[in-house]
């Protein structure tokens, strides 16, 4: 039987239940607070009492999705996990180069330095500072999956040694690598990439696809080769309606792609409803989503998979 690493420690697959592939439940202030103020989240109590509505909901599981040196708050984390005994997955590898100072060691790192990085928080432990300080101290937490990023630059020198670190770090502890994905960009590029350099297309998940491509096409071709798709614009009615999100779900699985698909909600501080009293909620895809999904046709295995057995397919080790 296959295992899921957790923030408190390794679990049996079968314990993950119903998870949110692709959150965020603390991130503290700095340079991508300075970018967008809605990427601070770093009341512990606020964050409890969100991830509590949640549980009471009938979620289990959730990845916090922020990355090594760009304000994770690792032992928030982890006081999270003990206090409401969610199963907390956490993130190494990189975010946009937009979120880190000039200064920053995620600038000068090489490759072997970097992937080093990834393998030690993986294995090892998670570095904690080092958002303002090159990575030492560490805690007894580890990170589940590697956390990249691909924006309308495109593969460029410095993303290549950023993307290079993450394959070493993923093909030696067998982690899954997460890609966030930009509109603008060529997420097929990428797959390219990372499969030519070893990857199996299984270990990846591409993020924001519902939003980041006008062509669903672009989305069939990558779920095609066994990538999973994580589908977040569910609430955020400034890119599209839930009724649109349930259309492009319904296309995937009418071509047989049940199985590739995974869904979240890339929360921020202006969606949780402990920070906003109008925003959505962790709870929204629980309360509100799956039931419109229900009422669209889609059937009780399909949304089953999407947060269950998918789920367990894309995370385990």
């Amino acid at each position: 039987m296959s295992n899921i690493r957790t923030i408190s420690g390794e679990i049996p697959s079968h314990q993950l239940g119903f998870c949110q592939c692709h959150e965020h439940l603390m991130i503290s202030k700095g340079v991508p607070s300075d970018r967008n103020p809605a990427l601070c989240i770093d009341d512990i109590e606020k964050s409890k009492q969100e991830l509590l509505h949640y549980l009471a909901a009938g979620g289990r599981s959730l990845i916090d999705a922020q990355p090594v040196g760009c304000n994770r708050m690792e032992y928030a984390l982890g006081i999270l996990a003990r206090e409401t005994d969610a199963n907390i997955l956490c993130s190494t590898g990189f975010h946009k180069l937009y979120y880190y100072p000039e200064h920053h060691w995620i600038h000068t790192f090489s490759e072997k330095k970097l992937a080093d990085t990834y393998i030690h928080e993986i294995e090892t432990g998670m570095f904690v500072g080092s958002e303002t300080c090159e990575p030492d101290d560490f805690c007894s937490f580890k990170a589940s999956m590697i956390k990249t990023a691909l924006d309308k630059e495109g593969l460029t020198d410095r993303y290549q040694r950023l993307f290079n670190a993450a394959i070493e770090a993923s093909i030696f502890t067998n982690a899954p690598i997460m890609v966030h994905i930009e509109k603008e960009s060529d997420p097929l590029v990428l797959l390219d990439y990372l499969t030519t350099k070893g990857v199996t297309a299984k270990k990846l998940i591409f993020c924001h696809l519902d939003r980041a491509c006008d062509d669903i096409n672009i989305i069939k071709k990558i779920v095609g080769e066994g990538v999973f798709a994580e589908f977040d614009t569910i609430g955020r009615f400034k890119y599209h309606s839930d009724e649109r999100e349930i259309e492009l779900i319904k296309e995937l699985l009418a071509d047989g792609y049940g199985h590739q698909i995974l869904c979240s909600l890339d929360t921020t501080r202006e969606r949780l409803r402990t920070y906003h009293a109008n925003a959505i909620g962790l709870d929204y895809i629980l309360k509100t989503f799956i039931p419109l999904m229900r009422n669209s046709g889609i059937g009780e295995k399909q949304i089953h998979n999407f947060f269950y057995e998918n789920c367990v397919s894309a995370l385990a080790i």
